[in-house]
């Protein structure tokens, strides 16, 4: 399965930040853009796991025109990948 979300971008002192506006309380960083990229694949593919793994289905996905960043900040897709779900 492959899922893709838009993320926002904010480059401040340490590095960058990432937040995944449609999963809510998903937000990673890294010292670099391709860090924080790799950081928010990695933190939305786990918010989304925990969710099917509830039982939930995966969040739609808004469309990219339709986040609009705080001023400094800018937007991206995220093309997630599955993470291999826990065996009980």
């Amino acid at each position: 399965m492959r899922l893709t979300y838009p993320a926002v971008f904010y480059e401040g002192e340490g590095g960058y930040a990432v937040e995944i506006p449609d999963l809510p309380g998903c937000v990673s960083g890294g010292e670099t853009l391709a860090e924080a990229i790799l950081m928010g694949i990695d933190a939305a593919s786990g918010w989304v796991l925990d969710e099917l793994e509830d039982g939930k289905p995966a969040p739609k996905a808004s469309p990219m025109g339709a986040i609009i960043p705080d001023p400094g900040g800018f937007v991206s897709m995220l093309a997630l990948y599955e993470k291999e779900r826990a065996v009980s």
